[in-house]
């Protein structure tokens, strides 16, 4: 009987041993239940971080995304800007190379111009030389012409001298020695004072006509040296 209440003290002590384990047991495991909340909240919480984290990162990507969208759209409208200018570039360099085909061609011409006026301005020299030339000619011949009268008069001068020197020798011989024969020899001495201013002054004219006739010569030479040399020219 006591060996019975013995075991039995004994059995409840075993049992009371296992409960007693049981309760240490159940309570580490709520306290590893407890520290398996505690981490799960902590990787709840992180993958609450780590989602908005993505959400912002996929915002961001999203702003990237039309900011990117935004550049290729600004790119290619700077694309067809360059394109466009480009393309002015090219119609402006086609405008300046017309332009300079203009000024050479205006150059050109104005060369040939300015050669035109050069031989305009040689035929107008060689004109005005001709005139300068004409008009000494023109004095040349007017002395002359004058110098001509001049004679012309100094033998009309010689001529009335001989005619009134004919006409007192023919008194002189006619009525001999009488009272006219002052007037007679008044009439030869007068007479053969013209006659001598005649011939004197008929041999100045006709040596001043030669000097003119010499000169005019020359300039009939330096005339036809001129209309050569004009005609070589052209």
């Amino acid at each position: 009987m006591e060996e019975d209440v013995v075991t039995l003290l004994q059995r409840v002590t075993e049992l009371e041993e296992q409960q007693n384990a049981a309760l240490q047991e159940q309570n580490d495991l709520a306290r590893k239940r407890t520290q398996t909340t505690s981490h799960l909240a902590a990787y709840t919480l992180k993958t609450a971080e780590h989602a908005e984290q993505q959400t912002s990162m996929a915002r961001e990507r999203t702003a990237l995304t039309r900011e990117q969208t935004r550049l290729s759209t600004r790119s290619a409208e700077l694309a067809n800007v360059r394109t466009e200018l480009s393309q002015e570039r090219t119609s402006l360099a086609e405008e300046r190379s017309r332009l300079s085909t203009q000024r050479t061609e205006m150059a050109r011409r104005r060369t040939a111009y300015a050669e035109w006026r050069t031989r305009l301005s040689e035929q107008r020299t060689n004109l005005a030389n001709q005139r300068t030339f004409d008009a000494v000619t023109r004095t040349r011949l007017s002395l002359q012409r004058t110098e001509l009268a001049r004679g012309r008069t100094f033998l009309a001068l010689i001529r009335t001298g001989l005619a009134f020197l004919t006409l007192g020798v023919s008194f002189f011989r006619y009525f001999g020695i009488s009272a006219w024969t002052s007037f007679d020899v008044a009439l030869v001495v007068s007479s053969s004072v013209m006659v001598y201013f005649g011939l004197r002054g008929y041999r100045r004219s006709r040596k001043a006509e030669g000097e003119l006739t010499h000169l005019l010569k020359g300039d009939v030479g330096k005339l036809l040296i001129s209309h050569d040399g004009r005609s070589s020219a052209a």
